[in-house]
């Protein structure tokens, strides 16, 4: 089984976040809360339902990521864009993303 992070965006401005261990969706993904086994899973899956219904976030997807070194690694280059930031500046306040954390 694939390690698994509960990523949405946030309602009030579309940044993506994650849900970190104590319920709360943050902005970094290596705060995320992990799920290594199926009950783990299905637990993020109900607060990401909750989370929906709350008016909080939307887009609620689970996603598989890897731990390297300490470091989660989403598998899709588009989660690893959406962890990082855009792929080009485009906004006050928001970078690029590091194109090797990015890289395939």
């Amino acid at each position: 089984m694939t390690d698994k992070v509960l990523t949405a965006n946030r309602l009030t401005d579309g940044i993506a976040v994650w849900l970190d261990a104590t319920g709360h969706w943050v902005e970094n993904l290596q705060d995320a809360l992990v799920a290594r086994h199926a009950e783990a899973i299905a637990s993020l899956e109900a607060i990401g339902k909750r989370g929906f219904a709350e008016n909080l976030v939307v887009d609620v997807n689970l996603i598989d990521v890897e731990e390297t070194n300490g470091t989660l690694w989403p598998t899709r280059l588009r989660e690893r864009i959406r962890a990082q930031g855009p792929t080009m500046e485009y906004a006050i306040g928001y970078r690029a993303a590091d194109k090797t954390f990015i890289a395939v």
